[in-house]
């Protein structure tokens, strides 16, 4: 077991899909997306592990992964304060359940 998951208790996975003005491109070749950095460094500061992708459809979707408590504020940035430029309209929650383990090692963004 971690050591994240024996400092905080049970370990929760959820999946998210965030809707509204949410993908904010760089002038960069890869066009990275500013709501993706915004997510991987509020994640990183919570503690918490997984991903993050922007979508074709103009969602900003992802897992969240670690301590209830942490994870639960992460669904709170996640619904509530995104990056500064977002405007978040609706912030849809699945298949959220109690882990043995982390899948993740990190936070990462996915193309």
């Amino acid at each position: 077991m971690s050591a994240l998951a024996k400092a905080s208790g049970a370990l929760k996975s959820v999946d998210y899909e965030v809707f509204g003005r949410v993908q904010v491109l760089t002038l960069i070749v890869l066009s990275h997306s500013f709501s993706n950095q915004y997510t991987e460094e509020e994640a990183r500061k919570l503690g918490v592990v997984g991903w993050v992708k922007n979508t074709s459809q103009g969602t900003v979707t992802g897992q969240v992964q670690g301590p209830e408590d942490k994870v639960n504020a992460m669904k709170s940035w996640l619904t509530k304060v995104g990056s500064p430029s977002s405007r978040i309209d609706r912030t849809n929650f699945s298949n959220e359940k109690e882990i043995s383990k982390l899948d993740f090692s990190g936070f990462s963004t996915r193309y």
